[in-house]
């Protein structure tokens, strides 16, 4: 996806976020109208006691039958009830009914397909079992039971047809969940620190509750629908006024008075129509959704490739690392198998160094730093002898103890910045809301803290900032805004997943050289994920070298851009010089000619620019 392709996808999230679905939903005809009927039926359902011209369940046998006229104005029935008294009460009944069954439907379907999407597991596996039960069993028999043991109760009867729509809502929450859960900004709030709870509150919910109102219209017809079915076949009670009761009467008088079955099949059919028609407008108006920027599965299972033995020794003590991994392990499961994408790797980062993790796509770099951050997909899975982050093993760690770390003592500044912000809030929420949830700052102090780092990052105008969304800003500023909250907890390291690779030329070296500024000037250790081996040369103390899920060399940044011991490291310098004069100042054994104080400056993959 190119540069103008994010701005106009962000542009149109932006222009939905001004009008809203429902402001917009309001503006269309097939919105306005069938509400403005919607909300009538219902006025007239809740002051049915004012509009009824007589008591729905008044018996006049003088009236029996009788035709419309000033005394009845749509005529009465077999016994002389009014007829248009019992269509008004019988609206309130069909209301009270949807009601009931869309509440329970909602409040267990909703919750436990958002827990399920967002958590997966044995519980994902247990509620789509039950989900799949209750699509199975016949619910006209389990209906008939309830209404029998219960004596036809009204409510028990709508809460069990609500049972039965939960499947309903609980798929479409799993999946709007799931799809979610797949966004970098997801990852980006889980390592700024924030709780499971916040993230599904904030950043969840809002995804999910559309497609939930959409098939709440639905829903209420269908619920209606089959209120009316119970009524029909003689289940309820028959002094409750109601639609369905109405036309079993009509239906048993349809050739001798037709008008007793026309009115409520007219109601009821109306009620559903509009319903279905709101239900059907917020669906298209729903269908423009923002192209999902990033795929997690684009960093998925790296291929096998035959491994180097790796070369140098890890020269840092664990208890003096920031950061400390040992035979660290990553497997996927896939239809073939599960398939190991890291071998064995062990690394640390010393206090206040900057290291770089190289190698080309599939070499197992992103698997082994995300498996630090916790952000392994669902297929994923990790093993170690340690991870330490600050001194501190979380190979053993509860979740909660895990989570305390992030926003704390590691911070995440990850690669494509415009998919790991929200456009559904502005930047400054998602820089303030980190720093009151984990860092319990106060709304002042919070903003104010915000401020400072997207000062120090070199936004000068950060009022600004701080009231954009994220489409509102270029590709530079946003990857700034990324360092600004990854900074802003103070953490002890920070890891930076290929920082320059969705950045213009020219503002890839701004960033790196803020990156090194800010390293230096918070002390803190700094990891760099990338392939480019002109980002390690002009910020990194020290670069490991990965192909194939395994470490194939290491060392610090000059003497291994002087004298590479492995042929891979060779190419992959080579690949980074400029031009082919470039190319052939590697001699026999590999040695560029760039001097132990040489440098490679990063332009772009293919520009280095040589300096003393």
């Amino acid at each position: 996806m190119t540069t103008t392709d994010i701005r106009v996808a962000f542009d149109r999230a932006r222009q939905r976020r001004r009008s809203g679905l429902f402001r917009r939903f309001l503006r269309h005809p097939g919105g306005y109208i069938p509400l403005g009927i919607f909300v009538l039926i219902v006025l007239v359902g809740v002051a049915a006691p004012l509009l009824a011209p007589m008591d729905p369940n008044f018996v006049d046998l003088a009236a029996a039958k009788a035709p419309p006229s000033a005394a009845h104005l749509l005529g009465a029935d077999s016994t002389g009830r009014d007829i248009l008294s019992r269509l008004i009460y019988g609206t309130r009944v069909t209301i009270w009914g949807a009601l009931i069954t869309i509440v329970t439907a909602v409040v267990i379907g909703v919750p436990t397909g958002v827990a399920a999407g967002y958590f997966r597991g044995p519980f994902d596996r247990i509620a789509m079992w039950v989900s799949d039960a209750l699509q199975s069993i016949p619910g006209m028999i389990i209906l008939l039971v309830v209404a029998a043991g219960s004596r036809n109760n009204f409510e028990l009867l709508m809460v069990t047809v609500g049972v039965f729509m939960v499947p309903g809502y609980f798929r479409i929450a799993r999946s709007q969940t799931m799809s979610v859960r797949e966004e970098p900004y997801i990852d980006a709030a889980r390592v700024s620190g924030l709780s499971d709870a916040r993230i599904i509150s904030r950043h969840v919910v809002t995804a999910v509750y559309p497609p939930v109102i959409i098939q709440t219209a639905l829903t209420a017809g269908m619920a209606m629908g089959m209120q009316a079915g119970l009524q029909f076949l003689g289940i309820g009670d028959s002094n409750v006024p109601s639609w369905g009761a109405m036309m079993l009467e009509g239906f048993r008088l349809m050739l001798t008075y037709p008008l007793m079955l026309l009115w409520p099949s007219v109601a009821l059919g109306l009620t559903i129509a509009v319903l279905a028609i709101m239900g059907s407008t917020l669906a298209e108006l729903a269908q423009v959704r923002t192209p999902r920027l990033r795929q997690r599965g684009a960093k998925g299972a790296d291929a096998a490739v035959e491994a180097v033995p790796a070369t140098g020794t890890v020269r840092h003590a664990a208890e003096a690392s920031a950061l400390r991994v040992e035979n660290l392990r990553v497997s996927h499961a896939t239809p073939n198998g599960v398939v190991e994408v890291v071998h064995g790797v062990t690394l640390d980062v010393a206090p206040g160094e900057v290291v770089g993790i190289v190698g080309e796509s599939g070499s197992g770099k992103s698997q082994t730093v995300f498996s630090v951050l916790d952000l392994l997909p669902a297929s994923g899975a990790s093993t170690a002898d340690a991870i330490r982050i600050a001194g501190q093993d979380v190979t053993t760690a509860t979740p909660k103890q895990r989570q305390a770390l992030l926003g704390r003592e590691l911070g995440y500044v990850p690669q494509e910045p415009m998919s790991n912000l929200d456009p559904s809030y502005t930047i400054g929420h998602q820089l303030i809301e980190p720093l009151r949830r984990v860092h319990g700052m106060s709304a002042a102090d919070a903003k104010a803290r915000a401020r400072e780092v997207l000062l120090r990052v070199g936004l000068a105008d950060p009022d600004r900032v701080l009231r954009s969304y994220p489409h509102q800003v270029s590709g530079g500023m946003a990857q700034r805004v990324l360092i600004a909250g990854a900074i802003s907890g103070r953490p002890s390291i920070l890891i930076a997943d290929e920082p320059t690779t969705a950045l213009d030329v020219t503002v890839q070296a701004e960033v790196l050289e803020l990156l090194r500024e800010l390293q230096q000037e918070y002390g803190m250790a700094l990891l760099i994920v990338t392939h480019n081996f002109g980002v390690v040369a002009d910020i990194c103390d020290r670069v490991i070298v990965m192909r194939g899920g395994e470490i194939v060399e290491q060392g610090d940044v000059d003497p291994l851009f002087a004298h590479p011991q492995q042929p891979y490291t060779r190419e992959l310098i080579a690949a980074s010089l400029d031009d082919a004069a470039g190319r052939a100042e590697l001699d026999a054994e590999g040695r560029a000619g760039l001097g132990t104080a040489g440098r490679v400056t990063a332009g772009t993959t293919n520009t280095t620019e040589v300096r003393a």
